[in-house]
């Protein structure tokens, strides 16, 4: 043995410090998770083929709705902190999930919010080693992510699978010299994340447009179109969208096409298909083949919610209600989708519908910045089916309490033990 006689050897047992799969304690937080996030009538309803009728009023929900598998695991995890680290301070970068509802419980849970400053930049200063802070399924931008390792602080990181796939591809693109052309929001936390992946490669670059009307720019810019912006008007219009010095003469030379997860996937789709015809009309097909790149990068839970709304609107109902956050691009997706079929309200929550006054307050247009509104007498006066499908981070419970407000303004009262929680019943 080494030292001196009888000196005790010194063992150092090293903390874990990061947390990616999870902590160990699903089974403990999954009772405390079903009671606040679970809806009996939501089951029973699903259990039926998704449609039943309750007086005049007939319920039909999408054929998939609500909670997907990312946000679920980014839920458990923060719970499962809040449980595996009670004497420590926990913060949150951002929000969860952008759904108001579960972030309120989060803080409820003391977890401190760490919100972004007016650049979108977040600050770490009171972060300490000797705290533990959470990562969003949106994930963090890859500087972020550095300087949280650099402090030493517990890291939970919930960052989504799909959102790891989309900055594999991103990374990708900027190791092999291709600019990485990104369907999104530049604000949005994930965008930010997503195209900070092209730093780990020197020369990695990247530029965000918002949508069709953006996209063209750059098509027209690559064609050489007549009135194409010209390289400073492209760079002012951009700069805050893209890397730092962007050049369109030489940065749109390679394109890779990626996006935001919780865009529209048919628009997604259609804006690289026009990026590739640009390439091709400037430049021919052999030209596009070895220049442009393009992988299917779109969330399976968004395209299974968006595919649901088409479905359900082969026939659709008379109202349409989707539920979700204001500021969920998933969740506005799913309302402009129904909204081109039938009378469509997106609403944050059930306390949007006022069972006293019969009133609904809602967002009614797709831009971010959009007012929410009041309407009263938004339901028939006769029997009616009422749709209702919600965004990815809206709980079932919520899903639940909404229906019922609908129908208790029309007299409809369902039985207490009927509404709770599969396993609370009885």
């Amino acid at each position: 043995m080494n030292g001196k006689p009888g000196e005790r050897k010194r063992v150092v047992i090293m903390e874990k410090t990061y947390f990616r799969s999870g902590l160990g304690l699903k089974k403990e937080v999954k009772p405390l998770i079903d009671s606040e996030y679970q809806s009996g009538l939501v089951e029973r309803i699903r259990s039926r083929g998704y449609t039943e009728t309750f007086g005049d009023v007939t319920i039909r929900l999408a054929q998939e709705f609500g909670f997907c598998y990312g946000v679920d695991r980014a839920v458990d995890y923060a719970y499962e902190t809040r449980i595996k680290f009670p004497d420590k301070r926990i913060y949150l970068v951002g929000e969860i999930i952008h759904n108001p509802h579960v972030n309120h419980r989060m803080k409820e849970m003391g977890i401190e919010f760490i919100y972004p400053e007016e650049d979108g930049h977040f600050t770490f200063d009171h972060v300490t080693a000797d705290d533990a802070v959470i990562i969003p399924a949106f994930g963090v931008t890859l500087k972020d992510f550095e300087r949280l390792k650099k402090i030493g602080c517990v890291l939970v990181d919930t960052t989504c699978g799909s959102v790891l796939v989309v900055w594999k591809r991103v990374e990708s693109y900027a190791r092999d010299g291709f600019t990485a052309v990104i369907h999104g929001k530049y604000t949005h936390e994930e965008s930010r994340a997503t195209a900070s992946q092209v730093k780990k490669h020197p020369g990695g670059k990247y530029l965000i447009v918002r949508d069709m009307e953006e996209a063209m720019l750059v098509c027209d810019y690559i064609a050489k179109r007549p009135g194409h912006l010209s390289r400073d008007e492209f760079y002012q219009h951009f700069k805050e969208k893209a890397t730092d010095g962007f050049d369109p003469d030489t940065d749109l030379e390679k394109i890779g096409v990626a996006n935001q997860t919780t865009m529209l996937a048919n628009e997604s789709l259609a804006i690289g298909g026009r990026i590739r015809e640009a390439f091709v009309e400037a430049y021919g097909e052999e030209h596009a083949e070895a220049h442009y790149r393009s992988f299917g990068t779109i969330c399976s839970a968004t395209q299974e919610r968006q595919d649901a709304v088409v479905e359900m609107m082969k026939e659709p109902p008379d109202i349409m209600v989707v539920i979700g956050g204001y500021n969920s691009s998933n969740t506005n997706h799913l309302a402009h989708m129904c909204r081109e079929h039938t009378r469509t309200y997106h609403i944050q929550d059930a306390t949007c519908i006022d069972v006293v006054t019969g009133a609904v307050r809602h967002k009614a247009e797709l831009s971010p910045d959009a007012p929410e509104v009041s309407e009263e007498g938004w339901l028939p006066s006769g029997p009616f089916q009422l749709g209702i499908t919600a965004g990815a981070s809206t709980p079932n419970n919520k899903i639940g309490e909404t229906i019922l407000r609908v129908l208790k303004i029309r007299g409809i009262e369902i039985p207490t033990h009927e509404v709770m929680p599969a396993g609370e019943a009885g």
